[in-house]
């Protein structure tokens, strides 16, 4: 359900524009803010949103750049206008408003990517003290120009990053659950792509439900439920552990000179636009998020979500777990809590 036919809607999206309408009358009109825009991840995710169609303004916010990359991706002949904010003047086009404030009036979506990079040896929660302040002040800024917008966190620790984000919306007094989601896209494609190698399928075939959070042994990919899959228990081992590791593989290959920006990129361009669809009236919009629930015992949990007109509409189960799926599920669920207890501890002091 998440994966898109990148090539042709791309290309499609160069081609032509339109204005879709729902209702009688009203065109839907959806503004995207990219905060972090200018950085490994942010850029090619503004120039995903840039040639997609359900968008129509994409504003982007870092603290450098962004007014050279908005001026080089407003040469994109495609739909959606682009404006690069800073925190202070120096904008393209020039324009003396505060940049934050300016790129979050009007938000219906709001995807933060924003913070430090991993380097080799790092794991996710290194780079909690930097990401968390940095996150927090963002999402008050969020909380005071567009209260109502969806937020899609991408900064790591997602698992800690989210109830951060939770706990300053409710000290604003504008949290609403089915409004803040942690993207964790990026697994779903990874074992996507891992299934559909190990198996000789093309990828867009492929739909791999994975639940828990995003970090290590608290990614769950449930290959159980993938129908027709046939491996040895050795293979299904490797192929877990690769999901749940993917992000180390990337920045092993990278010799520090970066972690997953590419692969986080499109997966972030999926969830938003997949988001955005759902805000505009189309139907049946299902994908993995990480989200307030109730549906373990852990406060917050990835698992299938349905999206609506309004954000997130229903936090759906995973069905059944296999044998071997179950030790892990028990294994990630005190890893899970602890983390997600962090990002709230952070704010609480």
């Amino acid at each position: 359900m998440i994966y898109s036919r990148i090539a042709s809607s791309l290309s499609s999206n160069v081609a032509k524009t339109t204005v879709r309408y729902f209702g009688n009358s009203s065109a839907v009109s959806s503004k995207v803010a990219v905060l972090g825009a200018a950085g490994g991840i942010g850029q090619p995710l503004s120039m995903l949103c840039k040639l997609s169609n359900e968008i129509d303004e994409l504003a982007m916010y870092d603290i450098v750049g962004t007014p050279g990359v908005a001026a080089d991706l407003s040469h994109i002949p495609s739909k959606p206008q682009i404006t690069g904010c800073l925190p202070h003047p120096g904008s393209w086009p020039p324009r003396s408003d505060d940049g934050l404030a300016e790129a979050l009036t009007g938000a219906d979506v709001v995807v933060i990517p924003a913070g430090v990079p991993r380097k080799p040896g790092m794991t996710r929660d290194d780079l909690f003290n930097t990401n968390a302040s940095i996150v927090k002040k963002l999402v008050e800024g969020c909380a005071e120009h567009c209260p109502e917008a969806v937020l899609a966190i991408i900064s790591n620790p997602v698992n800690s990053t989210v109830p951060i984000a939770a706990e300053v919306l409710k000290k604003k007094g504008v949290y609403d659950k089915t409004k803040l989601c942690g993207v964790t896209t990026l697994d779903v494609i990874r074992a996507n792509t891992f299934v559909a190698n190990s198996q000789g399928w093309h990828p867009k075939d492929v739909n791999v439900t994975v639940i828990g959070g995003h970090a290590g042994i608290t990614i769950l990919p449930l290959f159980s439920q993938v129908p027709g899959m046939k491996v040895s228990d050795e293979e299904l081992e490797a192929l877990t552990v690769r999901t749940q590791f993917g992000g180390d593989e990337v920045v092993k290959a990278k010799a520090g000179a970066g972690s997953a920006t590419l692969s986080m990129a499109y997966a972030g361009y999926i969830f938003t636009e997949n988001v955005i669809k759902a805000m505009n009236g189309e139907k049946d919009i299902v994908q993995c998020a990480f989200v307030e629930s109730d549906i373990t015992e852990a406060s917050f949990f990835a698992s299938p979500c349905k999206f609506g007109e309004n954000g997130v509409e229903e936090v759906m189960g995973f069905g059944e777990l296999s044998a071997y799926e179950k030790q892990w599920f028990d294994k990630m669920m005190p890893e899970l809590k602890k983390q997600i207890q962090k990002g709230i501890d952070f704010v609480g002091n």
